[in-house]
């Protein structure tokens, strides 16, 4: 027998659009702007860094970090993310989503700030200090996934809500474009300012003393968006849906509510109280129960999200690899220190430019029309062709002709990734558990999906190396080259096409009618029996 809705949630789903909905998306959103300009504006510095730090006098080639360093400096903030994630989705689950959002921002504010203060009196003292602000910084932007995602959906209404917490998420493409822009103005301003050779000129003079400002700024200005929003998100009410199906007190709910939406709503305690003692409703993550109505919805949720982010990471924090393997960016000798950081940010803006912010809001544009299991299947089917039209024919695409069509056929890539998995895969968690275990399940998916990111990048750093010994950079073993590379990534591509299976559409439904916590006992028996379901009942 189906019971009633609480009245203050019913209101929620039905709200038309709003200025409220605006200003959340805006809020939240502005936390996931500066977490993909503070993970992605390192993959600009990194050259810059070898170049200043690993210097070696009469080498042929300019500095390069050397593996393990390389590896430490792109991988510990993700680590750290991970981390966060799990972290502080329980601690939203358990405290609430609101007293801890504002705790992660002031992590990002303040170790953006100290990462461009790294000190030390040499190499390893630099790297060292900027590592471990790198970390606590991660950990911080770890914290805004399930949080931003599970706000945005609790405030949301059910006919627009995948469109809104998309738009929350697709602020990342432009915090990716704002990396890019900041690097061509702080590097165009400095390049401009302190002339030098090119390395192969002269290599003590192609890094000029000043370059060392540059990589400091452009990872510092990160902590601006960050700080500027602050006040904003301490101001948001706890949402509803925590504060009446978990915290069990309607009349803060309502009173939050009434003020939000601007109408008079009533407390409805009685339905609070047999809601919160309905058996149904008390089961936990590791209870039997959980397993049979939710388990293998987990299970799609981190396996795709484990996959997508093992390619997607591995492209974007070494897109500027590909990029010089195909003969975009001018070898490293060619360019002074500084130039070179302009190079990369170059080639990083104009792919984000032309694909990853188009995709993101193409997402956000269709989302509540085609469904998030077609958009996600879609995006997963298309990223292994591209993937495969890059591999197979690679040496057609290093010829200088046909450059290119390499980098439309990359773009076209990284277009099907944002209006695909990368998007729907942080919106689906944040719809289909229930209200107390929303935002812990929201980040084991999400720390999934970083440790795919991890193995993306690290792995890469590897993988993509030339076969031959003499082409590797300082300090690398051989690899399987970029081709072979990007073969493994469209079968990585392929099966998470696969694993897309195992999640639950969401669209047009109300949070507890898909989690049944509304008391719907046909919407629970379908839950069951029907975990694979892909389409609305």
């Amino acid at each position: 027998m189906a019971r009633e809705q609480l009245g203050v949630l019913n209101a929620l789903d039905a709200a038309k659009t709003q200025w409220y909905h605006f200003t959340a998306i805006v809020i939240a959103g502005m936390g996931f702007f500066t977490d993909a300009y503070d993970l992605f504006c390192i993959s600009l510095v990194t050259k810059l860094l070898g170049r200043i730090y690993y210097h070696v006098d009469g080498a042929l080639k300019p500095g390069t970090l050397p593996p393990n360093v390389a590896a430490a400096v792109n991988g510990v903030a993700l680590v750290g993310t991970l981390v966060g994630q799990l972290f502080f989705g329980w601690l939203g689950d358990k405290m609430g989503r609101k007293k801890v959002y504002g705790l992660t921002l002031i992590l990002m504010v303040v170790c953006s700030i100290a990462s461009g203060l790294s000190f030390g009196s040499s190499a390893k003292g630099v790297i060292a200090t900027l590592c471990f602000f790198r970390f606590w910084l991660g950990f911080g932007i770890g914290g805004d996934y399930p949080l931003s995602a599970t706000i945005m959906s609790e405030y949301a209404n059910k006919k627009t809500r995948g469109a809104f917490i998309a738009a929350v998420f697709a602020m990342q493409g432009f915090g990716i474009l704002g990396g890019g822009i900041v690097g061509l103005i702080v590097s165009a301003a400095f390049d401009h300012a302190y002339k030098a050779p090119a390395y192969s000129v002269d290599a003590a003079a192609s890094t000029v003393p000043q370059a060392d400002y540059v990589w400091r700024i452009i990872l510092m200005v990160g902590a601006i968006p960050a700080a500027l929003t602050y006040y904003w998100r301490m101001k948001m009410p706890e949402t509803a849906r925590f504060t009446a199906l978990v915290a069990k007190n309607a009349k803060q709910a309502v009173a939050d509510m009434s003020k939000v939406l601007n109408i008079d709503l009533k407390a409805e305690e009685d339905k609070v109280i047999k809601i919160s003692t309905d058996r149904t409703n008390s089961f936990g993550l590791f209870s039997r129960e959980f397993m049979k109505r939710h388990g293998l919805h987990l299970l799609g949720t981190t396996t795709t999200w484990f996959l997508l982010d093992i390619a997607f990471y591995s492209q974007n924090l070494f897109q500027k690899d590909i990029f010089s393997a195909i003969g975009w960016i001018p070898k490293a000798a060619n360019m002074n220190a500084i130039h070179e950081v302009y190079k990369i940010a170059r080639a990083q803006t104009l792919i984000a430019l032309c694909s990853t912010v188009p995709g993101y809001w193409f997402t956000v544009a269709l989302i509540d029309i085609m469904g998030r299991f077609a958009i996600q299947l879609m995006g997963f089917f298309f990223m292994t062709v591209f993937m495969f039209a890059l591999a197979i024919p690679y040496h057609h695409w290093t010829l200088e002709p046909n450059r290119i069509g390499f980098v439309i056929m990359y773009s076209l890539t990284f277009f099907f990734a944002n209006f695909g998995p990368n998007a729907t895969t942080f919106v689906v968690p944040a719809e289909i558990f229930p209200a107390r275990l929303r935002s812990t399940c929201h980040g084991i998916s999400a720390a999934a999906g970083k440790a795919g990111a991890i193995v993306g990048a690290f792995g890469f750093l590897y993988a993509a190396q030339s076969t031959d010994p003499a082409k590797t950079d300082a300090g690398y073993p051989p690899g399987i080259g970029v081709r072979y590379s990007l073969i493994m990534l469209g079968v990585i591509n392929f099966f998470g096409m696969l694993f897309t299976l195992l999640v639950p559409e969401s669209k047009g439904k109300s949070l507890e009618e898909l989690t049944g916590e509304n008391g719907d006992e046909n919407d629970e028996k379908q839950i069951q029996m029907d975990p694979l379901r892909t389409v609305p009942i």
